[in-house]
């Protein structure tokens, strides 16, 4: 049913306390479950409340944003009184995130923290909370404490507190780990989307400030516009009267000599006004131009200089490249990502390339496009993506790579194709042979540091073809590791070079390991869709795997009427997968020893296709035992 204009019909009850209240409008606020009793109320800002339990400790309706008090702990135990409601969960129905200023602390965690991206580390902040706080040192005998940096994005809806995991929490806003402790500001911030105009049917359900139409971004449906003169108030919840700008300096209040001399005061003032923002704005184009002219000469430098001491890249103009792209047409468009977008161009000879272009003004992007000229000028690999060229005459500069015509490997799995069993394993050997060689042949070695399913692309024949160098660092020889700040993907990122910001080959391995679970279960390495506690592809594989169900969790096309031969291989390969996930880098293979143990099991899976499988059913200490062979 439509909401009428006069009612409280802002997104939630969160909405509704931000917005002033007078005398006539109410005697009490409804709040879900609780109620704040106001008889009387004069207008005033309501700016505390009791609401399911947490208290709001202040609202900035201008900035959509309040702030909760995180719940207590309970008497001599450390877990927070709000642990039976799991912590705090909001309605992901509503456009309500936890803001990405909350520096969270969990206390009292259990070891599965440790395969997350948790800070859990010895130099984590809740260190300081429990040792310093009085009534946190009930915490100082549990296992583990974590920290994160919360919020950001439209899935940040909850901070979860349970026995299978954490069983408390607190919050400190805008942490700043130079401040001493009385000086932290504890609270959970939320942000809110500013609420639209209310649906409608009918004119019936609207005010006279305002006609039932269609709602101009989405036409199903109908919403009490705005009529002239008025405008939407996201906090007030109504169609606002314009306030009128004066003209009439007499009107104003103002004598007739009187508004004459304003009158010529305050034109020349803003015709100097105008000259002096004219003359800054020309000034800051040209010095804009002369500086982007002075970094493209750099770049191009760079680019010349690394092409002189490895395989040359060929320099395209952009003349060539924006006619191979029909002036970057939409298209032509392959594929957007945090770099820029990449485009299909078709050369001038016939050549069907992929362009990529960084986001104009995006530094991050330039740097990364220049990274991968240096790494890809370096290296040559059949199952490496091949740099064709790069441009430096746009504004920002563009890559050329080969046009590898069948997508994305994440592609395959989510949506088809399907990928029979011999072509994963396939793309599996593939993928790893090119991380053996970045890892061992090249000089120095290369860490990709992005290894996941989206950056593997597959050619005409589903050859596998390892891509995106953005984030790859070379190696130093004599160094055990690279320190460098934590880079990658969540979900892909190795918890050890998170926690320790140590890059080495192992967090590449690591990486791999996700993609092996990809290419069994065909699901996703995070995944809110499936359960709390499996969130993470890892965890859940692994969980399986100690209930010996493993193959519940493969895919169903690929588990549906598998031979003796394809389910021990697939059970081989999520060993594999597991053995490279080891929380430990030294516990975990080399690249080189992933591609043997690969082959071991292609070399088994050929094998048994040639005997048949009556042949291969045979007692299983007849036959090799996959996956379970040690690593010398």
């Amino acid at each position: 049913m439509a909401v009428p204009r006069n009612k409280w019909h802002t997104l939630n009850s969160v909405s509704r306390v931000a917005r002033r209240v007078t005398r006539k409008e109410i005697s009490h606020i409804p709040f879900g479950k609780s109620q704040v009793e106001a008889p009387n109320v004069p207008r005033v800002s309501i700016v505390v409340v009791v609401l399911s339990g947490l208290i709001i400790l202040s609202i900035n309706p201008e900035a959509m944003r309040m702030v909760i008090k995180p719940s207590d702990l309970m008497n001599n135990s450390c877990q927070t009184r709000d642990m039976q409601g799991d912590g705090v969960q909001l309605n992901q129905s509503l456009p309500f995130n936890i803001t990405s200023t909350n520096t969270v602390m969990y206390l009292n965690c259990n070891s599965i923290l440790l395969r997350s991206p948790l800070n859990c580390s010895d130099n984590s902040p809740c260190h300081r909370f429990i040792d310093e706080v009085g009534e946190a040192n009930v915490c100082r005998n549990t296992s583990l404490c974590c920290s994160f940096t919360a919020g950001g994005s439209s899935t940040s809806y909850r901070i979860r507190v349970w026995r299978g995991g954490c069983r408390g929490y607190t919050s400190v806003l805008n942490y700043n780990p130079v401040l001493p402790l009385n000086q932290w500001m504890y609270g959970v911030e939320i942000m809110w989307v500013a609420p639209r105009e209310p649906s409608c049917e009918t004119q019936a359900d609207c005010d006279q400030n305002s006609s039932c139409l269609r709602d101009p971004m989405n036409f199903a449906m109908s919403r009490c516009l705005c009529i002239n003169d008025y405008s939407w108030d996201p906090v007030q919840g109504v169609c606002a009267k314009n306030v009128p700008i004066c003209t009439d300096l007499d009107s104003c209040g103002g004598s007739n000599g009187q508004g004459a001399l304003i009158e010529g005061i305050v034109a020349g003032a803003c015709v100097v006004f105008i000259v002096a923002i004219l003359a800054v704005v020309f000034y800051r184009r040209k010095r804009l131009q002369m500086e982007i002219q002075a970094r493209l000469a750099r770049e191009r430098a760079e680019i010349l200089a690394v092409n002189s001491g490895g395989k040359s890249a060929k320099l395209f103009t952009i003349k060539e490249i924006h006619k191979a792209t029909n002036g970057f047409a939409g298209d032509r468009l392959l594929g957007v990502g945090g770099f820029g977008e990449v485009y299909k161009g078709i050369l001038k000879d016939g050549t069907t390339v992929a362009v990529k272009m960084a986001k104009v003004g995006n530094i991050k992007g330039t740097e990364q496009v220049l990274n991968e000229v240096r790494i890809l000028s370096q290296v040559n690999h059949r199952s490496l993506v091949r740099l064709l060229g790069c441009c430096v005459d746009a504004e920002e500069p563009l890559m050329i790579y080969e046009y590898i015509p069948n997508g994305t490997l994440f592609e395959h799995l989510r949506r088809g194709p399907f990928l029979d069993w011999k072509k994963r394993l396939n793309i599996t050997f593939q993928t790893a042979e090119a991380l053996a060689y970045l890892h061992s042949a090249a000089v120095p070695p290369i860490y990709h540091r992005d290894v996941k399913s989206t950056n593997i692309l597959l050619d005409e024949k589903m050859n596998a073809k390892v891509s995106d160098f953005g984030l790859s660092c070379l190696a130093e020889m004599d160094l055990s590791h690279i320190s460098t700040c934590a880079q990658g993907t969540l979900g892909y990122l190795d918890p050890e070079y998170y926690r320790n910001y140590q890059l080495t080959d192992k967090s590449d391995v690591y990486s791999f390991g996700i993609v092996l679970l990809e290419l069994v279960t065909s699901q996703k390495a995070i995944d809110f869709a499936r359960e709390p506690d499996f969130v993470i592809l890892a965890v859940y594989v692994v969980h399986k795997l100690g209930e010996g169900n493993v193959m519940d969790t493969v895919d169903r096309q690929l588990g549906e009427n598998a031979s003796q031969m394809v389910v021990d291989t697939i059970k081989a390969v999520a060993l594999l997968a597991v053995g490279c996930l080891q929380e430990k880098r030294q516990d975990r293979p080399g690249m080189k020893e992933v591609v043997e143990e690969i082959q071991y099991i292609i070399s088994i899976n050929e094998a048994a296709a040639i005997m048949g499988d009556n042949e291969y059913a045979t007692p299983p200490e007849d036959r090799p035992l996959l996956g379970a062979r040690q690593r010398k």
